[in-house]
């Protein structure tokens, strides 16, 4: 019996906070937490514990002979055989793939990483919401660039993949990291790919990460950092991100 205490739905919010249900019912599950005081209340619980194992949790270094150790495992360890991918077909698609799997790495996730991951995860959600995906509606990149001119501190890189079989939609603005910046909006097939894009000095080779049934892949580069994040397959994600690296 459902109670003012209780909610159906309630079993569901530890899935949706430990990334155990797809992007689909993601989506549904935190358009319900906007309207449901309860779920909200006990998502806000499962947070508030996260934080508090990462801030007040006791933190080991793991002693320098373990970590030679664990080096001297992965080294000496025989790498298993790829199945055949049926994302690339043609040779010289699968070549670059091979550059893919070489130049993308797994993120370790930080604690300020994850915070960083669960704020791009959720600004993609609510994007994702109808009317909120872009500010501005264009597949031309000489129309989506210059809409931001005046709107931010800094000059977004647009490009148009349209080619590459990842249109250009057009673009927003949205906030992450205490800071406005820019998104934006791509497709494949009938998936949306979101590219946060905003100013920080350094380079970094593209790492991917999933969290709550969406994968990411953030990288920096030409002093910008960008994070793109979809519920693509992980390898389509990738590719995206390589296309567009390539792309002047």
């Amino acid at each position: 019996m459902i109670t003012d205490m209780d909610c159906e739905k309630l079993l569901l919010v530890q899935a949706e906070f430990d990334g155990e249900i797809d992007a689909a019912d993601a989506v549904r599950a935190m358009s319900h937490r906007q309207e449901c005081a309860i779920c909200r209340a006990a998502y806000a619980d499962l947070e508030a514990a996260r934080h508090l194992m990462r801030d007040d949790a006791p933190r080991y270094r793991a002693p320098d002979s373990l970590r030679r150790a664990l080096a001297a495992g992965l080294a000496t360890r025989t790498p298993a055989i790829p199945r055949k991918s049926t994302l690339w077909r043609e040779g010289g698609i699968f070549a670059a793939g091979m550059a893919i799997a070489a130049a993308i790495t797994l993120m370790i996730v930080t604690p300020e990483q994850h915070d960083m991951l669960d704020q791009i995860v959720a600004g993609h959600v609510r994007a994702l919401q109808p009317g909120h995906l872009q500010d501005v509606v264009s597949t031309d990149q000489h129309t989506v660039k210059p809409w931001f001119d005046g709107k931010l501190d800094f000059a977004p890189p647009v490009k148009d993949l349209a080619t590459d079989s990842f249109p250009l939609l057009g673009g927003r603005l949205d906030y992450l990291d205490e800071r406005t910046v820019a998104a934006l909006v791509y497709r494949h097939d009938k998936h949306v790919i979101d590219l946060f894009i905003w100013p920080e000095n350094g380079n970094a080779t593209p790492q991917n990460a999933g969290h709550h049934g969406y994968n990411a892949v953030h990288w920096r580069e030409n002093g910008m950092n960008l994070w793109a994040v979809s519920d693509l397959e992980g390898a389509e994600l990738q590719e995206f991100v390589r296309r567009w690296r390539a792309t002047p």
